[in-house]
């Protein structure tokens, strides 16, 4: 199967992780014999050319500047590519990949694709403030989210509250398949020594470990304010750390240092995805802290399939996907509940026969569900009721 695969972020830019998913995928894709090309957005454009990875991916980038001058254009060379592929898969709403991939397929009479990763409608507004743009703006993502599903042949969700609000727009639920986040679990596994971070930062106490993005919609204050009650209300020896960057790495730091928690607290910034696993392996807990809201409640969060690969104790927010991924293979607490999410680290740390089995867990749930090569299988059964659909109109 030849597989035109549409992404509107940078698959090389460690700013944009989420990334990770099609790029997997695409992999997975490859190593059952199927062609792909990935269309892809570079941050920065520089007039980048068509490249193939070492995995056999055909990397196509394009320009995300605004005006008809880019987006004409973008939309006549997917036309062409659109001519080789048997099926076009676009990941998220952004009109700049998501538009010029389903008039591309309307044009060339090509089965689509949209795999509903997040609701980007939500994180838009509570990573926005109110204003007639960024309301306009917002209008206008509504429009494209609401939409598509109703315009494509299948649509893949990454979480059991996507896939209501697929039928709640009127998509018949034959056309919805199930795509949750997966790891790499032999890049994530227990195996991997996370000495050379531990010397790096020169963490000699166990350590707590957030991973993620350091923007709206993430409750990383969640987590420094669980740091600040175990060490300064707890009296707890223990390191922290903050794998990641974002626009709200300032605001975090400063928020750190009010609850008197330097060097206490590690900000690590943006780190490679190739170096993740070893950030994950000085962890002695996990942890995944969320509120219960509209953005939460959608989310198939990637850092907890990435702990569970590498057989972390993990302490989690029960909301959403959460305690769906999870299954026995964690804690969990209370969405927002400092607390508990305190009470949960120190319950695994003063027991190590309860941690060594949320670690074996763990990483089981890993191999048997949240991996890659499930969420490609499921992906491949939606392009072929795609294929079906166009086929019979």
């Amino acid at each position: 199967m030849n597989i035109l695969m549409v992404h509107p972020h940078d698959i090389y830019s460690s700013i944009e992780p989420w990334t990770v998913r099609i790029v997997y995928i695409a992999k997975e894709f490859i190593k059952k014999g199927h062609n792909v090309k990935l269309v892809y957005f570079p941050l920065h454009w520089d007039g980048q050319k068509i490249t193939e990875t070492p995995d056999g991916i055909t990397v196509i980038p394009l320009s995300r500047k605004h005006g008809p001058h880019i987006f004409i254009p973008n939309i006549l060379k997917l036309c062409s590519l659109a001519e080789w592929a048997n099926v076009i898969h676009f990941q998220k709403c952004f009109y700049h990949a998501a538009l010029p991939a389903v008039i591309a397929g309307i044009l060339r009479g090509k089965p689509l694709h949209y795999d509903w990763d997040d609701w980007e409608l939500k994180i838009y507004e509570v990573s926005t403030k109110p204003s007639l743009l960024r309301n306009t703006m917002r209008d206008f993502l509504k429009f494209l989210e609401n939409t598509l599903p109703r315009v494509v042949d299948t649509i893949s969700c990454a979480s059991q509250r996507l896939k209501i609000e697929c039928e709640n727009l009127g998509v018949d639920r034959s056309r919805i398949f199930d795509a949750h986040v997966g790891a790499d679990i032999k890049r994530f596994n227990p195996d991997i020594s996370g000495d050379s971070i531990r010397q790096k930062y020169k963490i000699e106490k166990p350590l707590i470990l957030y991973l993620g993005q350091l923007h709206g919609g993430q409750y990383v204050e969640t987590f420094i304010q669980t740091a600040a009650r175990l060490i300064n209300d707890y009296k707890k020896d223990l390191t922290f750390m903050i794998a990641g960057d974002g626009y709200q790495a300032g605001e975090l730091k400063k928020l750190a240092q009010r609850l008197n928690l330097d060097g206490k607290l590690i900000f690590t910034g943006a780190i490679p995805h190739e170096l993740v696993p070893q950030y994950i392996a000085t962890a002695d807990v996990c942890l995944a802290c969320f509120e219960e809201n509209e953005v939460t409640l959608c989310k198939s969060p990637l850092k907890i399939v990435e702990y569970l690969a590498s057989g972390k104790a993990i302490v989690a927010s029960n909301v959403g996907e959460v305690p769906r991924m999870l299954g026995m293979a964690g804690i969990l607490t209370p969405p927002g509940d400092i607390n508990s999410l305190a009470d949960g680290i120190l319950k695994i740390l003063q027991d190590p026969v309860l941690k060594n089995s949320l670690e074996k867990l763990a990483r089981e749930r890993a191999e048997k569900e949240y991996n890659w090569t499930v969420t490609a299988i499921n992906l491949l059964k939606a392009y072929g009721e795609a294929i079906q659909i166009k086929n019979s109109k």
